[in-house]
């Protein structure tokens, strides 16, 4: 396993028919979210856009940024609905706009979604049982979802109820009620903490932590701080038969070779093969331009 990257490997959605990235330029991006258009904030986005500004000016809304981080406040069309629902797959689920910029899921994510489904179906395969992942930080559930549409036993674990609410009501719209998914709300280290005395492990796990937060019962996260603690816990719940390890990060002032090298520490002597890079978009035409987005570490046996 190496301890640092040789290269680092840009990962672009696709598959999506319900999401694209129609254009981007002077720090904003044009995104289309199942019939409906909205320009968010990109300050990546260092190039002058390509459509005309007609393209940009039939939009159902507009992310205006506040004065804490990443929060502001949303424009909306009053023809706009409340949510929506967004298909990628055989998964469905709501679309809305919130307080984060965001609307509810994170479509860079679905090269994760697909790289783990191949893993589980695999690992199905080769031993006649569905493999246990553990998804911390889940939020929604289209992770969880998507995994356990591809056959493995999922724990969905986040702090939020209405994130944990939000991920219930995606599996009723997927269709997925019979599905092995367990959903807890707690703080993630408590949690991890007792699984590792309960002596519970996981063939898979997924991580996506925030950069500050807090648990259920006030506990604060700051990643800087807890992600150490957060990664050996995670070690030491992976089974004797591990699958895969993928953690994703957004927003922290760090690199993909220092996240690469905590976690190949972390899973030193598990062998295996490790990558690291950019989970990105691209611009839906040809010769579109990419922006990054967050930066992933993913490791298989």
């Amino acid at each position: 396993m190496t301890k640092q990257p040789s290269h680092a490997t840009h990962l672009y959605p696709e598959g999506w028919t319900d999401y694209r990235l129609v254009d981007s330029g002077e720090g904003l991006k044009l995104e289309q979210f199942g019939p409906y258009r909205f320009i968010r904030p990109e300050p990546q986005a260092l190039w002058a856009k390509f459509l005309p500004e007609a393209e940009w000016s039939c939009v159902d809304g507009v992310f205006v940024p506040g004065g804490t981080e990443n929060k502001g406040k949303w424009q909306l069309s009053d023809k706009l609905p409340t949510s929506w629902q967004m298909v990628f797959e055989n998964v469905k689920f709501t679309a809305l706009p919130t307080p984060f910029r965001h609307l509810g899921f994170f479509p860079e994510q679905s090269a994760n979604w697909q790289w783990t489904a191949e893993k589980i179906k695999a690992f199905t395969k080769k031993t006649s049982r569905a493999p246990k992942l553990l998804n911390l930080f889940a939020y929604s559930g289209v992770a969880s979802l998507h995994a356990a549409a591809a056959g493995a036993e999922v724990t969905h674990l986040d702090a939020s109820k209405k994130a944990v609410a939000l991920a219930f009501d995606n599996r009723s719209l997927s269709g997925l009620e019979e599905a092995p998914i367990r959903f807890i709300i707690d703080d993630v280290l408590r949690f991890v903490a007792r699984e590792q005395r309960r002596g519970n492990r996981y063939e898979g796990i997924l991580l996506d932590p925030p950069k500050y937060g807090r648990g259920p019962k006030g506990e604060v996260w700051q990643i800087n701080e807890n992600l150490p603690e957060l990664l050996n816990g995670c070690r030491a719940l992976l089974s004797n038969e591990p699958l895969l390890f993928v953690a994703t990060l957004y927003a922290i002032r760090t690199s993909t070779t220092a996240v690469h090298a905590a976690i190949a520490d972390v899973l030193e002597g598990l062998g295996g093969d490790i990558r690291s890079g950019e989970l990105a978009l691209r611009e839906d035409r040809a010769n579109g331009r990419g922006i990054g987005q967050a930066l992933y570490v993913r490791w298989s046996s």
